[in-house]
């Protein structure tokens, strides 16, 4: 795993020992963090890096897809050359955007939960019915 401005990557391609993580970090850009996947290139002693989108990304194109890979190696990259391939992780940091999970409220519970609850409040309420009817009224003391 390569971690370098603040996003995580895998090394998929390693092709003729074309990878140099010193001379990525000298050559990686900003502008390739949008990309899903970077391949990097030796020509004359120098490292090329290019982005590519994964094929069914909203930006991708036939030249940033990356099933178009193959195609750049062969046409854009020196014949035999070495070269490198790295994937993005997707889950490199926590999302800000994502909201903390509640904590579960008395009101959800279970259905079993809920009947018990409705019964033991309608014994209640039975119980303290039958208990004021129990209870003998006053009989209010007068002359008649």
């Amino acid at each position: 795993m390569i971690l370098i401005g603040g996003k995580s990557y895998e090394l998929l391609k390693d092709h003729k020992n074309g990878w140099n993580p010193e001379a990525f970090r000298e050559r990686y850009s900003e502008v390739l963090d949008r990309y899903d996947y970077i391949i990097g290139d030796w020509g004359y002693n120098q490292l090329r890096l290019k982005g590519f989108y994964r094929d069914k990304h909203p930006k991708s194109t036939k030249d940033t897809a990356f099933s178009g890979m193959v195609d750049y190696i062969n046409e854009y990259c020196n014949f035999g050359c070495a070269y490198f391939v790295l994937q993005k992780n997707r889950e490199t940091q926590p999302k800000d955007k994502e909201k903390p999970e509640k904590p579960d409220k008395p009101e959800k519970l279970e259905k079993s939960e809920k009947v018990e609850k409705v019964e033991k409040s309608e014994k209640l309420e039975k119980t303290e019915k039958t208990e004021k009817s129990e209870k003998p009224e006053k009989v209010k003391s007068g002359s008649q």
